[in-house]
Formats: C-alpha cells, sequence, structure tokens
C-alpha cells in the first residue's frame, strides 16, 4: 500500500504523522516500510539523520536513478531523501505525463515493502500531484483552526482532480486532527465543520485525535521515533491507535 500524508497548510503535522505511521508499522512482525521525502525543507531526511549528499528524490524524480539505488537503509528506516533543489522541480519537469513519475519509478520496487509512506510539502505543486498519483490512499492532517479547514477544502478538490484525471484507485483515508486540545472550544466547533467536510468527501474525520505533547517535538529534535524516544506518552498512544483504524 503507498499512503500520501498531504496538507498544503503548513504546522499540521505531516512529517510527524508520516514518521510515526511508518515506525509503528515496522513495528509489526511482516511489515517493512518505506519512507519517502517529498518536502524541499527536508525535515523527514533530517529525523532519520539520512545522508543528504546521496542522490534523492530529485534524482528519482527526473530520471537519473531508479528507486533501488537512492533507497537509503538507515538504523532508523529505509527512506528516498527530500532536500532543496527539490523546490526547482517545477522548472525540472515539464514533459506531458509528469504527474505520473513518481507512480512509474515506485513500480519496481513496490513488492519490496508492505507500506511506503510519502510526506510532502505544504504547497500544491508537482511535488504533491506526483504523490497523489503515485498513492492508494491519503490521508489529510488538520488542526483546530480555520485556515486548516479551508485548506482541507482546497486539498481536497486537488485530490479530486487527481483522482479524475490521473489516479482512479486513489482513496481519502481520512482527516486526521492533530494538536488536539478537547478543552479548547473552537476545538470542538471545527471539529464539527471537520466532520461535515469529510462527509461530502465521502470520507471520515479518524476517531483518534493526536493531542497536543511536548514529546512529539523533543523526539523530533533528538531524530527518534514517538515510538522508541517516548513509548508511553499521550502522541505515542494516538498513534497506536490511528494505526489500528488504519489496518480495519
Amino acid at each position: 500500500m503507498i499512503l500520501t500524508i498531504t496538507q498544503q497548510k503548513g504546522g499540521t503535522g505531516k512529517t510527524t504523522t508520516a514518521h510515526a505511521i511508518a515506525a509503528g508499522l515496522s513495528q509489526r512482525k511482516g511489515n517493512k516500510t518505506l519512507l519517502i521525502d517529498l518536502d524541499p525543507q527536508g525535515n523527514l531526511t533530517y529525523t532519520l539523520n539520512a545522508d543528504t549528499t546521496k542522490p534523492g528524490t530529485l534524482e528519482l524524480l527526473t530520471r537519473q536513478a531508479t528507486a533501488a539505488e537512492v533507497i537509503q537503509h538507515t538504523p532508523a528506516g529505509d527512506i528516498i531523501t527530500g532536500g532543496q533543489m527539490l523546490a526547482t522541480i517545477d522548472q525540472l519537469l515539464t514533459q506531458t505525463g509528469k504527474e505520473h513519475r513518481l507512480s512509474e519509478q515506485l513500480k519496481p520496487i513496490q513488492g519490496e515493502y508492505t507500506h511506503i509512506i510519502i510526506d510532502t510539502p505544504p504547497a500544491l505543486g508537482t511535488l504533491t500531484i506526483n504523490a497523489l498519483t503515485a498513492a492508494d490512499s491519503v490521508i489529510i492532517p488538520c488542526t483546530a483552526d480555520a485556515y486548516s479547514l479551508q485548506a482541507t477544502g482546497q486539498i481536497a478538490d486537488t485530490i479530486n482532480t487527481v483522482k479524475q484525471y490521473c489516479n482512479p484507485r486513489l482513496q481519502i483515508a481520512g482527516i486526521l486532527i492533530t494538536r488536539y486540545n478537547p478543552r479548547q472550544v473552537i476545538t470542538r466547533d471545527i471539529t464539527e465543520l471537520l466532520e461535515q467536510a469529510a462527509a461530502a468527501l465521502n470520507t471520515k474525520v479518524f476517531k483518534t485525535r493526536i493531542r497536543e505533547a511536548v514529546a512529539i517535538r523533543e523526539a523530533e529534535a533528538s531524530q527518534q521515533d514517538i515510538f522508541s524516544y517516548s513509548p508511553k506518552s499521550n502522541a505515542t498512544l494516538d498513534y497506536k491507535n490511528l494505526i489500528k483504524e488504519l489496518s480495519k
């Protein structure tokens, strides 16, 4: 299965969610996961302490290297790295069919992994379109604020367009509420609006909410996944429950 994590607004926990899902799935017997960092910021690449001097997603998308050649096997897991030069991808990919580059490049290695998790930039450009075209399903992280709600509607429009023209099998697995604080009135109000938006998209808001937790930031700073860094934190429990929901 190829799962894309996407949202055009920054700060919604895309990278954290991609990393946590991959780490949690990897703990299950028989699972083998691959992370793909399509974000020019390269936060996922940093967190796995991968080598940024080696070829990565840029070389993959421009056909300078195959997927097998750019996969790095780090102690924290397998990854195809991102980096700043990905910001130039719109100038480098201009040919017809550019939306399918990632999908085409991943086909030879798909059978080696039970799950491929793709992290995307907070933008609706070539990188995100490639991630959606390659994916079987997509998770939309969203914080409980008006801007995230607006951005969710915009990314949903993009997903529907990709589904119509590039990838008819694409499904929205659900909307994931992150940095959740149930004590705030705005959180409850936005959650209700997100439920309505999900119904209109024929999807759901995940029952699991990812609570705000200092442990997430600490884990990222120490370049560890949340499961390894803080096995008993609220965030770890929440991501475990999310993975259970995904597996149903």
